[in-house]
């Protein structure tokens, strides 16, 4: 009898050290909880240098407050023949469902090389191949190694060098917001949910300040 009462009090133990790790089970994983935090705290982005399709260099903050819309943002490399083929297929499918829906005033698409041999003329390649629609989808490339790997860290891309000159890396779709705020990282696997999650952020950057708040 005392070692069933031992072992109830052991799971109960257990779990409740469970449920304090996992916000009430909320989630299960240092991915989930990273994710959960991101949606309830966005995180600003680092200053970035970004190579663009046409050979300029933007910084990448600014370039997203300049244009004033969400952004749908992923990260690839143009040698990729793998999943960088599927992200940026299900990315098309996205393009797709934005242009049907009129939301090309709102929401735009962001495809970052981590790759230092993606230049200009290869991201313009990369963007054909893609059916990208200019001003709607843009391809850029990191230009300072440093940078790059602040911002991969803040995103949570992690890029490891394989056989051949390529890359083993993980893929999300992630909604940045047009004041350099990371507010949402969600799977690949379901880019609806992606457009909702941006769809419904870029309504709130459109809503007036209320009195006494934001920029003069």
């Amino acid at each position: 009898m005392r070692w069933i009462v031992a072992l109830a009090l052991a799971l109960a133990a257990g779990l409740g050290s469970l449920y304090g790790l996992t916000d009430g089970f909320a989630v299960l994983t240092a991915e989930d909880a990273r994710r959960q935090d991101v949606a309830q705290h966005p995180r600003a982005i680092p200053a970035t240098a970004v190579l663009a399709e046409d050979g300029r260099v933007l910084d990448l903050r600014q370039d997203l407050r300049r244009d004033g819309r969400v952004a749908i943002i992923n990260f690839f490399y143009t040698r990729c023949l793998s999943l960088c083929l599927a992200q940026g297929s299900l990315t098309e499918r996205l393009q797709q469902a934005i242009v049907a829906r009129g939301l090309q005033d709102r929401i735009r698409l962001i495809s970052i090389s981590f790759d230092a041999r993606d230049r200009a003329p290869d991201l313009t390649r990369y963007a054909a191949r893609m059916g990208a629609e200019s001003g709607l989808w843009q391809f850029l490339s990191f230009t300072q190694a440093a940078q790059r790997d602040a911002a991969l860290a803040l995103f949570g891309i992690t890029v490891v060098p394989a056989p051949l000159g390529e890359f083993e890396h993980n893929a999300a779709f992630h909604i940045v917001t047009p004041d350099g705020h990371l507010a949402r990282i969600l799977d690949l696997d379901d880019p609806g949910l992606a457009l909702t999650a941006a769809e419904t952020l870029s309504g709130r950057a459109a809503e007036p300040a209320p009195q006494g708040e934001g920029t003069p």
